[in-house]
């Protein structure tokens, strides 16, 4: 019964920006700390950033300064909006659900940023 669905990947020029979307169902949202993760062919899944359920985010290195994770608990979403893409932010995007020992994953959207 436990759902995440990850939307707004596409095709972005380099410099372009993106905001994935990440629609939960089937959990208490609020009380769930929540991730962006991507993978790019041939490589291992990295973390993003996250939003904690109380409201503070944590961002990876290469993300720093160009990302912001938010969410909208009364719409048990939350985003990723990516400013000054490049060709090596190109992967799967994932959302994470996660409280306590229970995680949950959604399928991913890609995203496609070419040199």
């Amino acid at each position: 019964q436990v759902q995440l669905v990850e939307s707004g990947g596409g095709l972005v020029q380099p410099g372009g920006s993106l905001r994935l979307s990440c629609a939960a169902s089937g959990i208490i949202f609020s009380l769930y700390d929540m991730s962006w993760y991507r993978q790019a062919p041939g490589n291992e899944r990295e973390l993003v950033g996250t939003i904690t359920s109380g409201g503070n985010t944590y961002y990876a290195d290469s993300m720093k300064g160009r990302s912001t994770i938010s969410r909208n608990n009364a719409e048990n979403s939350v985003y990723l909006q990516m400013n000054n893409l490049k060709p090596e932010d190109t992967a799967v995007y994932y959302c994470k659900a996660g409280k306590g020992w229970n995680t949950y994953w959604g399928q991913g959207t890609q995203v496609i940023v070419p040199s």
